[in-house]
């Protein structure tokens, strides 16, 4: 854990997690994240994941003027030698996880638990296509509208012109700015803004 707090910068972390459909589908969810800005990179489904699959959702979630050295995955039948080469050719090498420890993981295994209590527990996915819209609207706003506690709480990605400076004085919120409130995911979630009140 050393070696990931002191080099988490250029470090990203890669996982699978499993969800079931209405009529009992079982579907491969591939998630990518940085382990610095807690911002997920990448997530993705499939019912047939392979390693060509999964080499592809790793060339989408990484740029190429990335600042990445490090790839950290656990010891999955889904990851090979080839992936593993295919990874290191864009520049990142390949740390493997110890067997039976998901600790070594635990940035990533905390994503994907977040993930299942805070969206998919509450959700019936109707199939591939249903899920993978789920997960692109509930990663925005895991990335742009969700405190996480670990950056101070901060956002991982906020959205640029956010902050409107404003002088409270306790919890009321100052005249010309009104509180607004977005639904995410039908209503299971809320995100609230500050913006300048219309005159």
């Amino acid at each position: 854990m050393t070696f990931v707090r002191n080099h988490a910068k250029a470090m990203v972390a890669c996982d699978f997690a499993v969800a079931v459909t209405l009529r009992f589908q079982i579907l491969y969810l591939f998630v990518v994240m940085d382990l610095a800005a807690r911002k997920l990179l990448h997530v993705n489904t499939t019912p047939h994941p392979n390693s060509a699959w999964t080499l592809q959702q790793l060339r989408e979630a990484i740029p190429s003027d990335h600042r990445y050295r490090w790839l950290i995955r656990d010891r999955s039948g889904i990851f090979s030698v080839d992936l593993d080469r295919s990874v290191e050719a864009l520049g990142v090498a390949v740390l493997k996880t110890p067997v039976r420890a998901p600790k070594t993981n635990a940035f990533c295994e905390r994503l994907i638990g977040t993930l299942r209590r805070k969206c998919l527990d509450w959700l019936i996915t109707l199939g591939e296509r249903h899920l993978r819209g789920l997960l692109r609207e509930w990663a925005e706003h895991y990335n742009r509208g969700r405190p996480h506690m670990s950056l101070g709480p901060g956002i991982p990605h906020p959205v640029p012109g956010g902050a409107i400076p404003r002088k409270m004085r306790g919890h009321k919120v100052s005249s010309g700015v009104a509180i607004k409130k977005r639904a995410i995911l039908g209503g299971l979630h809320h995100e609230y803004r500050l913006e300048q009140a219309a005159a």
